[in-house]
């Protein structure tokens, strides 16, 4: 009886032994310790987007009103994909300055199926071949500020400043010309995330600006920026980010008028600090 109390003690002891390690490496995640990837003063992400394009320009010279032209179906320019590069200052955790630049430029070469006048020139259809590129930069400077910050997401609103710089250029045998655009536009929106699970979130903002056609029937231009996208965050300084983004812009000056709207998917990878 002796011996088999001593082997249930050493057992008994045994198994305390063997239970302490694991009851010490159990740490519970505090309550006041913010999701993977919310803990930064810089982020940066490079990412690449594949829109797709419907846009139109139109450019008066000498009183001479241009024609409507599609990038697409007239001067026969494909889609394409281009670079975006984001980078994030956060000095304090509900305040962001943000910055991007999307270089985006098209190129095509065609016989016109019809007679064009752009900028003052007619490009006569069904004769020599055009060759076409659209230039645009496109720049976002903004201040971020999240009026509700929690472990799992937050809210904000965005002010903007949208630098939009589109040069169109159609050059033949017979003649070469080009249009250009710059102008900044304000705009406002709204952001918010949500972390499904500790590291992987989900995200969408909106921000957009109108001048309406109220205030002079010969200027008016719109802005909507719309995107959503997730991101899997594998610490707090690398992660991954798949989205979708809709960018439409439109302007009238006087006789000149331009529409582009770019939809579609991007990838991209994200670095903090």
């Amino acid at each position: 009886m002796k011996n088999v109390t001593i082997a249930v003690f050493l057992a008994v002891v045994a198994l305390l032994c063997a239970a302490a390690p694991a009851h010490a490496q159990f740490k519970p995640r505090p309550l006041n310790d913010p999701a993977t990837g919310e803990l930064f003063h810089i982020e940066a992400d490079a990412s690449f987007w594949t829109p797709g394009a419907d846009m139109t320009i139109s450019s008066e010279s000498l009183g001479i009103k241009g024609d409507v032209i599609d990038i697409k179906h007239d001067l026969g320019i494909s889609d394409a994909g281009f670079p975006a590069l984001n980078l994030q200052l956060r000095p304090a955790r509900s305040h962001h300055f943000r910055l991007q630049y999307i270089p985006i430029k098209y190129e095509g070469s065609t016989v016109l199926q019809r007679n064009i006048v752009f900028n003052g020139i007619l490009y006569p259809g069904r004769s020599v071949p055009v060759n076409s590129t659209l230039d645009w930069k496109a720049y976002r400077f903004g201040y971020q500020y999240d009026f509700l910050v929690k472990n799992r997401g937050f809210a904000g609103f965005i002010m903007e400043a949208k630098y939009t710089d589109v040069r169109v250029e159609l050059k033949s045998q017979i003649a070469q010309e080009f249009a250009h655009a710059r102008a900044p536009i304000p705009a406002l929106g709204g952001i918010g995330r949500v972390y499904i699970v500790p590291n992987i979130s989900i995200t969408g903002e909106v921000t957009g600006f109108k001048i309406p056609d109220s205030i002079d029937s010969r200027y008016n231009a719109h802005y909507v920026d719309v995107d959503v996208y997730g991101t899997v965050n594998f610490t707090n300084n690398i992660g991954v980010k798949a989205g979708y983004r809709s960018l439409d812009l439109g302007y009238l000056i006087k006789n000149d008028q331009g529409s582009f709207v770019l939809k579609g998917l991007y990838f991209g990878a994200v670095l903090r600090y």
